[in-house]
């Protein structure tokens, strides 16, 4: 079965539709049409459940509510709106087990290292908050076989690296991919590629990736799946061979590409279990309060540029 293109830049087939919260995307797996069964991926920044809860209606129908949730890691960026949805919307909601210490209120996650990356979003991810959230039982561990009932033609796929317990979904049917932020589709370091979203091919965000190992073998078992439509945390979607010579492109590169020269998870890995972190390696650089004056003017400029910036491809 061939993946079928949608017209929106963050739909990736016709029955998974996707939306940007900001700079975040959200997908919704499910074929359009009133009263049809769906599953949510992602829940994007805090202050958008409203907009999740439109999208899904447009496509659904008045009322209508996910059959489950899966997060694909729990950063605040991909669980911001969780908790408003989840008012109106009580359905289970999936994670691998190893994220779940930082959504069941048990621990906090490695912290971003603005210091690497580059750019405006590296250098304001000290401001970006790394829990722990407090969603409880209603987080479910992902199956160690990758299935849910909710999605029968997906397999959930563990991609870890940029976090520990991170998730990619694939439907081998049709080759479809959602790959979270395992890798992403434009230099989400860059606060001038986000506003434009220009499609570029990279390994997972910088600033908070904790294994930059385990971050290039997610990237390779992704490759190899050879998917033909992809969906990615951040980017528009991307298809055929553009798709396939991008993925390709990223691997062999990933390292000049995607892992920078220094930084405090480069050389060492935050080091994980099922109950948090274990251990960390020291910051390479505590250049932050220098830069605090500077990170303030361009959060007052991006708050000023909100409305232009939030949906320049919708």
């Amino acid at each position: 079965m061939e993946a079928v293109r949608a017209t929106s830049p963050y739909d990736v087939t016709n029955d998974v539709s996707g939306i940007k919260t900001f700079f975040v995307n959200v997908f919704f797996i499910g074929k359009p049409g009133v009263g049809n069964p769906w599953v949510l991926v992602d829940a994007g920044l805090p202050g958008y459940a409203g907009r999740i809860r439109k999208k899904a209606e447009q496509l659904f129908g008045l009322g209508t509510k996910p059959d489950a949730i899966v997060l694909t890691h729990g950063h605040i960026d991909h669980v911001g709106s969780l908790a408003a949805l989840l008012t109106d919307w009580p359905v289970p909601v999936y994670a691998h087990p190893l994220e779940l210490p930082y959504l069941q209120g048990k621990a906090s996650y490695p912290p971003p290292d603005p210091a690497i990356g580059g750019g405006f979003f590296s250098s304001i991810s000290w401001l970006y908050p790394i829990g722990p959230t407090h969603f409880g039982d209603r987080i479910r561990p992902i199956p160690a076989d990758g299935l849910i009932p909710e999605l029968p033609d997906w397999q959930i796929i563990h991609t870890p690296g940029h976090s520990p317990g991170h998730v990619s979904l694939f439907r081998s049917n049709d080759r479809t991919l959602l790959a979270g932020d395992a890798l992403i589709t434009t230099n989400q370091n860059s606060g001038y590629s986000v506003a434009i979203q220009r499609e570029e091919f990279h390994g997972p965000p910088a600033y908070f990736t904790c294994d930059w190992v385990a971050a290039k073998k997610s990237v390779q078992l992704l490759t190899e799946l050879q998917p033909q439509a992809l969906g990615t945390g951040h980017g528009v979607s991307v298809h055929g061979l553009e798709l396939s010579l991008g993925l390709n492109h990223l691997l062999h590169n990933f390292e000049n590409r995607s892992i920078p020269s220094q930084g405090r998870y480069v050389k060492q890995p935050a080091i994980t279990d099922l109950n948090g972190v274990i251990t960390m390696p020291p910051p390479t650089s505590y250049y932050v309060p220098r830069r605090i004056g500077v990170a303030a003017v361009a959060v007052l400029a991006l708050y000023l540029l909100w409305p232009y910036i939030n949906s320049p491809l919708e």
